[in-house]
């Protein structure tokens, strides 16, 4: 064995760790892009659930645009009023107190109050209905199918498929949003954590093929619309919807409605 060859190969690979060594420490000084430290605070308050719901790819894009004046201090709606107050104590303002939202499902269509077309045996999947017979088993092509797409993406376990039909435990959920972008017919909406009532229907039908459908289907009478104080009802789609920042509470849309359509959620 050549003594000399190998002092020289070792030599050779010393040189080059320590060249390597070198240009990465010069490349991290010339590349270092610097943060300010007021953002690595605010992440530090954040929940970390990184659930999207602040409309930030997670809770480091949120800090970063709250830091950057880009989102109020209030922007992550998992944490609330308390995560907000911290997070203003680190950008020196004070957190406005934000509304709480919950998600809401617009369809009551449990197997009660509606029915099966046929007997569906495929990928209980709700993004799969668009590709089978009639857009599912059930009779109403506008409701919950029930197979809890949205129950998989809730990171609180605020969601869950009840008789058939997604209902949402208000108590649990925190206004992320993830639900809402599952949903492949668009039945979940935000309203206000006290909102009084709500129309649980979302039905595209008219009104003779809405009633054949579902026991409790919005057929757009427009008697709610009508009759409600606030003018904070609309009819659209063949069915109807509360503007909630309007509704005063009164009750009389779940009075004049005899469909049954308008739940009241303060029960």
């Amino acid at each position: 064995m050549n003594v000399t060859g190998i002092i020289i190969a070792v030599a050779i690979v010393a040189a080059i760790g320590l060249f390597i060594g070198i240009f990465l420490g010069v490349a991290a000084n010339v590349f270092k892009v610097e943060v300010d430290e007021r953002e690595e605070k605010v992440l530090a308050v954040l929940p970390g659930n990184n659930c999207g719901g602040c409309g930030y790819p997670g809770c480091s894009g949120c800090a970063a645009a709250i830091v950057k004046g880009e989102a109020p201090v209030s922007a992550c709606p998992v944490g609330g009023d308390p995560v907000a107050a911290k997070v203003g104590e680190i950008m020196g303002v004070k957190a406005e107190k934000a509304k709480r939202m919950v998600a809401f499902v617009k369809c009551q269509g449990d197997c009660e109050k509606t029915h099966d077309d046929y007997h569906y045996t495929g990928q209980k999947d709700c993004q799969m209905m668009a590709f089978v017979p009639n857009q599912g088993p059930k009779s109403c092509n506008s409701g919950c199918d029930g197979y809890g797409s949205c129950v998989k993406v809730c990171p609180f376990d605020a969601i869950h498929v009840v008789n058939g039909v997604a209902l949402v435990d208000k108590e649990k959920c925190k206004a992320c949003g993830k639900c809402i972008a599952t949903c492949p017919r668009n039945l979940i909406e935000l309203i206000p954590y006290d909102a009084p009532f709500a129309v649980a229907c979302s039905s595209k039908s008219k009104g003779p093929q809405a009633m054949k459908e579902c026991k409790v289907s919005c057929i757009a009478c427009g008697m709610c619309a009508k009759n409600c104080p606030a003018q904070a009802i609309t009819v659209e789609n063949m069915h109807a919807h509360i503007d909630q920042e309007k509704c005063i509470g009164c009750g009389t849309c779940k009075e004049k409605c005899k469909r049954n359509s308008i739940v009241d959620l303060m029960k």
